[in-house]
């Protein structure tokens, strides 16, 4: 199975690996894992003035941040990860990836705000739902 993994380094990233470590049928070697961490851009103007080097590079070191625990927690039960890093709105970003990637099933953590929070802010869960097809299990 092709599986792909949001993760945002928050403690509903680590919900969901914790998840699927008791869930022996979602986490092994059997599996195809791919891992997506979507970053905000920064406004026009701060990255008129970092230039296109500085601005990579800031992106290059957030997404390390994130990301590597999980590779290393992934490999570390057996799994092969490859690490997807993009930019813009994490939901649609999200999604997108999700169905152009031919993947079987998108895993991601879910921060569990109410109705009037989903209403007032949107919610990435939310997004993601509305621009994939992919089966996605959310854990809370």
């Amino acid at each position: 199975m092709n599986i792909l993994l949001a993760v945002d380094g928050s403690a509903y990233t680590k919900k969901m690996l914790a998840y699927l470590t008791t869930h022996e049928e979602l986490l092994g070697s059997k599996h195809n894992y791919s891992l997506i961490h979507v970053q905000a851009a920064l406004p026009p103007r701060a990255r008129a003035a970092l230039g296109k080097e500085a601005v990579a590079q800031y992106y290059a070191d957030e997404a390390d941040k994130v990301l590597n625990p999980v590779v290393k927690f992934l490999e570390r039960h057996g799994a092969e990860v490859k690490r997807i890093v993009k930019v813009g709105p994490a939901g649609e970003t999200i999604g997108k990836v999700a169905d152009t990637g031919k993947f079987d099933l998108l895993v991601m953590g879910s921060h569990g705000h109410g109705a009037l929070a989903t209403l007032v802010m949107g919610s990435v869960t939310t997004q993601v739902l509305a621009h994939s097809t992919v089966p996605v299990l959310i854990v809370r």
